[in-house]
């Protein structure tokens, strides 16, 4: 980050700021107004598409009637619908634009815009009879996937075509590293960190003390660099001066994004709660309740043990394809830290030599994470395995743990015992949920993960809870997979 490191330096020199002179409003940027249109016009054309495709498809297709000319003036009330959910400025405030995440809008949408159609069918559909509940079933299924589909198309159409957002961090240098490795490793955001400064900075004329910086050297370097959106990393000293900060840089007309400590705790599952004109931030109890546990157990069996009789005929070609290309037994065990404390042994097919354990301490100079041992080319890895591991089937006995109750579909990453003994303070309470087969550490890359951040993670996936947060992992772990971004 050289641009940052340039920035920085810069700062030394400056005298003190005093007080921040607010510039006057400004609209945004050219490219970030092309870059906002250019998303929004995709994003209804997608929409458009999705429901002229599932009307023409319903009456058309799958039925024996017809549609007239008025169902062109129609089909655009899906972008109404839409505009009115909100659906064309979620994007504009955010790094990360993920299609998965709007899905319960596109519900409410999708359930919408067929009622209208079934209101208004007299108008625009002619044909046998009545427009049947079968049909307006088909309408909402494939509006509801296609809508998802066209708009993840979209998105990444967007994301293709328009210029990436540069972004400035004002916060501590370790902040600024994190988000600059975060944002180049995430898909769904076209960004990059181009500087980053100090809320404070050494005050040229009188030794140890510390001036605001920021105040003066961020509009000049708002300008520089082109900065589209300044994330504020703020330590617990600097509370007092982010709303100054926040009111400074969006009358520049540049975009803000706030990385506060307090969700490295609590997560995002707070509600606003106001007492008489004072906000408050109410935070859900952590982990899950009774009948969370019990609907999350349920989910567990029904689909392990249906996971478990289809892929049977898999598991035997597994099996003997493992038993062909080394000795050794077909399935490899070992001791993981589960919920509450208690060590169970989790399943996996082989996948190195026999004996790779004894090994380990010769390879260990060699290792790439940090906390974990991960080496890209492990010379232990047999021919078989290497397979298996590029398509995570190695994983599939895990099944088995899910089955007995010793681990989730879905949860924390069960560590060694080795690896769970660094864990230690409020990290731990990642083990009030059973582990899982694949988790948030999964999707975000756990093998480029610390385990320290990793546990982290898994903290807040327990603070943060849902059966749609469990779909969503579940969803997004199949294009994981597909991409081999687990290596």
């Amino acid at each position: 980050m050289r641009a940052m490191t340039q920035d920085s330096q810069q700062l030394d020199s400056m005298g003190s700021a005093g007080s921040l002179a607010l510039p006057a409003h400004r609209t945004p940027r050219r490219p970030a107004l092309n870059r906002e249109l250019l998303t929004r016009v995709l994003l209804g054309a997608a929409d458009l598409v999705s429901a002229a495709l599932a009307l023409l498809l319903a009456v058309q297709v799958l039925g024996d009637d017809r549609l007239n000319g008025v169902a062109l003036a129609v089909v655009p009330t899906v972008l109404l619908i839409s505009k009115a959910a909100g659906l064309y400025d979620r994007d504009e405030p955010l790094l990360r634009r993920a299609t998965l995440d709007e899905a319960g809008a596109l519900f409410r949408v999708a359930t919408f815009y067929t009622f209208v159609i079934w209101l208004l069918q007299d108008f625009f559909i002619f044909g046998m009879g009545a427009f049947g509940s079968d049909q307006l079933l088909t309408l909402w299924v494939l509006l509801f996937g296609g809508i998802l589909a066209a708009r993840a198309v979209a998105r990444r159409l967007a994301r293709a075509l328009a210029p990436e957002e540069r972004c400035l961090l004002l916060g501590a240098d370790s902040a600024a590293r994190s988000v600059e490795r975060k944002l180049a490793e995430c898909r769904s955001a076209n960004a990059r960190l181009v500087a980053q400064i100090p809320f404070w900075d050494r005050h040229p004329d009188q030794p140890g003390e510390v001036q605001a910086a920021w105040q003066e050297a961020l509009p000049m370097l708002v300008e520089e660099h082109a900065i589209d959106r300044v994330i504020l990393a703020p330590s617990r000293t600097d509370g007092e001066y982010v709303v100054d900060a926040i009111s400074s840089i969006k009358a520049m007309g540049v975009k803000v994004s706030v990385l506060p400590r307090l969700l490295e705790v609590v997560g995002w599952s707070v509600e606003l709660d106001e007492l008489d004109g004072v906000t408050l931030l109410a935070v859900h109890r952590y982990g899950l309740s009774r009948s969370s546990r019990a609907l999350k157990r349920g989910v567990d069996l029904v689909g392990s043990a249906l996971g478990l009789i289809f892929l049977a005929p898999l598991f035997a070609a597994v099996a003997l394809a493992i038993t062909l290309d080394t000795k050794g037994p077909v399935f490899f065990r070992q001791r993981r830290m589960g919920r509450d404390d208690e060590h169970f042994e989790m399943l996996k097919f082989r996948t190195m030599v026999e004996g790779a354990h004894l090994m380990r301490a010769d390879l260990e100079p060699q290792n790439e994470s940090e906390g974990l041992f991960k080496i890209a080319d492990d010379p232990r890895i047999t021919r078989v395995g290497r397979l298996l591991r590029r398509s995570s089937l190695d994983e599939l006995p895990q099944l088995w743990n899910v089955l007995r109750g010793e681990m989730s579909l879905v949860g924390p990453r069960p560590l060694v015992i080795e690896e769970d003994a660094l864990v230690e303070g409020w990290r731990r309470g990642r083990l009030l949920v059973r582990p899982g087969m694949t988790g948030l550490w999964q999707i975000y890359g756990s093998a480029r993960i610390p385990l320290q951040e990793m546990v982290k993670i898994d903290y807040l996936y327990g603070a943060n809870w849902s059966l749609w947060l469990d779909a969503k992992v579940l969803l997004r772990t199949v294009p994981f997979v597909l991409s081999r971004r687990g290596l």
